[in-house]
């Protein structure tokens, strides 16, 4: 596995994880919850980003 297929791995989990922590933060009404959420979602989304840079660059 290159090292842009595991950044694009662990982007996707974290945007992944960042959705459930948004959703339960809304359920619970716990905005700090919610706001780390959206802040792992976003990383994730980069580093996801970021991996489909490197694979392109691999080739």
């Amino acid at each position: 596995m290159t090292q842009g297929d595991k950044d694009q791995a662990k982007g996707t989990f974290h945007e992944v994880k960042g959705k459930v922590k948004e959703a339960v933060g809304r359920a619970t009404n716990d905005s700090d919850l919610e706001t780390d959420g959206i802040a792992e979602k976003i990383a994730g989304k980069i580093q996801k980003k970021i991996g489909q840079v490197e694979k392109v660059f691999e080739k």
